[in-house]
């Protein structure tokens, strides 16, 4: 059945032809071949016979004329006052008539465009510029706004700070968790019902598995009970951090994820690449398998529990997982609603670190950029290593982590749903409302915060800091992250191995240390230059 948008586009693609034909110009196909004119199709060859005689140079492809002219359709057609430009702008005359074939081919490659399916935002990935915030705040006030993005979706924005205390205090009851799709922390994740969801301590977690987290990864303490095992793995894997003059991505990926294996699981599991291999697969699903990969996402699943649980038999009591299997009770595997299996909880623990490679680097960027600041924290670094029972603790490098997530956090928008009616600022809201907390906004709101685009560490000197409302790295409340004080202690004790015997000279890309850092800073481009100090 022809719908009437369908009809509309053959009819525009119809005249489209009709003025090629007159004008005596070709219109491109889709495969950025030239379709033969009307008078060529009527006289072509019959099949068998000789082919007909060349009638002249074909029209060069897009940008032939003009290698320096843009002729790509992916970027919009731009009018006088700014705003993209309709197909009326596209057909209007060109300056020469070398341009009129360019105008022709992009209109019909556009036209062919137009009548493809336009990919589909995942649920998760809403997101809205600091600007945006900001003239939403201007028109609304602190009022909470209800807004509809493009994608159609309902969202209660909050912009008020009052309203973010009630956010994080409000009961799973009330605000259900809908986290976005990549939840990476330096928390645990919160299992679904097959071990295996992707979002932050928010959910409906069962009061023993919230105690056994609570207890193995020592919530509040800011030194782990096993922080002298802890700490020499991580001195041992941070000397492949320092085995060459340079420092990228990869390189710090490979150390910490070895690291992480030996913390959680024991030593015998460094070297295992297969299971690391399995555990990039369930960091690149999400953990929740879809369409047609469901089969194939659950066996890697089970090959990975199956994996980890091996390691768990075996795990010393110093490692995550010893502790868990001693705080755990005989497992049921049948029995999904049993006790706590340690495995499910060692391999959340792995995937939850796979945050530490991006944050770590990212300090040692911003270090790099601030040399007070680096030769502050490589004393401290050094100073460590005489500190006894005190060492682990380095609140100078905790606080330029802190930082770090305070400029680039690792999930810059919270989302949630409410379970019932609910009313804000005297407005009330249906069940089903999706709630959304902008945390990378209001962290570096400037309106709010001071010195919100630079670099300060020493505002995490504060012990009301922590507590601060609007600075959320490890959230509040009680879906705050259980091991934010091992996250910390993990991320500073490697900047302290590489800052104790090495000076970040040069770095990639290069960031001003008086001006406003930039919004967003991948960490695939970041590259560091070490020397001996």
């Amino acid at each position: 059945m022809r719908t009437v948008q369908g009809a509309a586009l053959d009819g525009l693609k119809a005249r489209v032809r009709a003025l090629a034909e007159r004008t005596g110009l070709p219109v491109r196909s889709a495969w950025g071949e030239p379709r033969p004119r009307a008078t060529e199709r009527a006289g072509r060859a019959p099949r068998g016979g000789a082919p007909l005689a060349d009638t002249g140079p074909a029209v060069p492809p897009l940008g032939a004329e003009d290698p320096g002219r843009r002729t790509s359709v992916k970027e919009p057609i731009r009018t006088s006052a700014g705003r993209p430009a309709g197909p009326a702008a596209a057909l209007a005359p060109a300056g020469s008539p070398a341009a009129t074939p360019t105008v022709l081919a992009s209109l019909g490659a556009l036209l062919t465009a137009a009548g493809r399916p336009r990919p589909r935002r995942r649920p998760g990935g809403v997101r809205a510029s600091a600007a945006e915030l900001r003239a939403l705040r201007a028109r609304h006030g602190d009022a909470p706004a209800l807004v509809r993005t493009r994608s159609g979706q309902t969202l209660l924005v909050l912009l008020d700070p009052q309203d973010l205390r009630r956010f994080y205090a409000e009961p799973v009851s009330v605000l259900a968790a809908d986290p976005p799709q990549k939840c990476r922390g330096l928390s645990t994740h919160e299992p679904g019902r097959d071990g295996d969801g992707p979002g932050c301590a928010r959910g409906e977690q069962r009061p023993e598995r919230r105690r056994m987290s609570a207890d193995v990864l020592a919530a509040g303490l800011p030194v782990h009970p096993a922080a002298g095992p802890i700490l020499t793995v991580v001195a041992e894997e941070a000397r492949h951090l320092t085995a060459t003059g340079t420092l990228e991505l990869a390189r710090v990926r490979r150390a910490v994820n070895r690291a992480a294996r030996r913390i959680v699981l024991g030593d015998p599991a460094a070297e295992d690449d297969e299971l690391a291999g399995w555990l990039t697969q369930l960091r690149a699903e999400d953990g929740r398998p879809r369409g047609g990969r469901t089969r194939a996402a659950r066996s890697v699943q089970d090959k990975a529990r199956a994996r980890v649980r091996e390691y768990v038999r075996h795990a010393g009591d110093d490692t995550l997982a010893g502790r868990a299997a001693r705080h755990a009770g005989p497992v049921d595997t049948t029995d999904p609603d049993g006790a706590v299996d340690p495995a499910d909880e060692a391999r959340l623990w792995l995937l939850a670190m796979d945050a530490v490679p991006d944050t770590l680097l990212r300090t040692l960027l911003l270090l790099g950029a601030h040399p007070c600041e680096q030769d502050a924290a490589a004393a401290e670094a050094s100073a460590e290593v005489a500190a006894g029972r005190a060492r682990g603790e380095l609140p100078r490098l905790r606080a330029c982590v802190r930082e770090s997530l305070r400029l680039y956090p690792v999930v810059p928008d919270l989302i949630r749903v409410t379970r019932g009616e609910t009313e804000w600022r005297g407005v009330r809201h249906p069940a089903g409302t999706a709630v959304l907390l902008p945390a990378a906004f209001h962290q570096r709101d400037p309106e709010r915060v001071p010195a919100a685009h630079v670099f300060v560490p020493g505002r995490w000197k504060n012990p009301a800091a922590d507590r601060d409302i609007r600075m959320a790295p490890f959230s509040h409340g009680g879906g705050r992250c259980p091991g934010d004080q091992l996250g910390l202690m993990i991320t500073a004790a490697f900047c302290a191995e590489v800052l104790r015997g090495h000076r970040i000279t040069g770095t990639r890309p290069v960031l001003d240390p008086v001006g406003p850092l930039p919004v967003t800073l991948d960490p695939r481009g970041v590259r560091l230059t070490l020397t001996r100090r």
